[in-house]
């Protein structure tokens, strides 16, 4: 395993251990052993319990003396944690995930957007407007890795203006859903104008204080979303 400028060697073996368990390679139950790991790996040991101390603050892993260190069952993940997002969309239940993250979108996403239209301050509108600009001239050039970064302040912004806090955190949920969507090429080459009109209606309707328009225009935001990604065009 060599090292990359991305993340670094305890990046890529994080990333290696967290899609061996969340493909269930290495299931729920198994024991960990840090000698077999550094071989498999061909890193030290210094790296590998770097590595596991990680996974074990997501709950994906337990580390008891005398036992070892076992993978735990997903019911004990931190489902919400981006990085494991990002691992499960790369295996095969990638369908799963991205029906789930959808469900979890709809039920999340329309109900921010009705309340930062009745709490969004001047400068998260601004910042709303600016982003679909954005969406719109990198979506035209074909440029979705521009596209991406513009679609991600505007999801971010509009949960953070709705000015729950708690909704506010799940900001990086919905980064790595779109993150996702780009990096496992389920988006067209050039997005749909359609959803930029919608986020541009999102963005009018929270700056006018029209929450049942933020709330529909959101919504159709999502369901095409998450219907575009489990049923991409060839």
């Amino acid at each position: 395993m060599t090292e990359t400028p991305q993340t670094g060697l305890h990046g890529s073996v994080l990333d290696t251990l967290g899609t061996l368990i969340t493909s269930g390679e290495l299931p729920a139950g198994e024991v960990l052993r840090i000698e077999q790991l550094e071989s498999r790996l061909g890193v030290s040991r210094s790296v590998v319990r770097e590595a596991i101390r990680v996974l074990e603050s997501m709950g994906m892993v337990t580390s008891r003396r005398r036992v070892g260190v076992t993978v735990a069952p997903r019911q004990g993940w931190n489902l919400f944690d981006p990085q494991i997002i990002g691992w499960r969309l790369d295996g095969d239940g990638r369908d799963e995930q991205l029906r789930s993250l959808g469900e979890l979108r709809r039920g999340l996403e329309p109900m921010a957007a009705a309340l930062a239209a009745r709490r969004a301050t001047p400068a998260q509108c601004g910042t709303l407007t600016g982003a679909v600009m954005e969406m719109a001239v990198h979506g035209k050039s074909g440029d979705l890795e521009a596209y991406l970064t513009a679609d991600i302040l505007f999801h971010r912004t509009l949960l953070e203006a709705s000015g729950n806090e708690m909704i506010g955190a799940l900001s990086g949920v919905v980064a790595a859903v779109l993150a996702g969507r780009t990096h496992h090429h389920l988006m067209p080459a050039h997005p749909e104008p359609i959803a930029i009109r919608w986020h541009a209606e999102v963005a009018q309707a929270v700056q006018s204080g029209d929450a049942e328009a933020a709330e529909r225009a959101m919504r159709d935001i999502v369901d095409e979303a998450t219907q575009a990604m489990l049923d991409p065009r060839d």
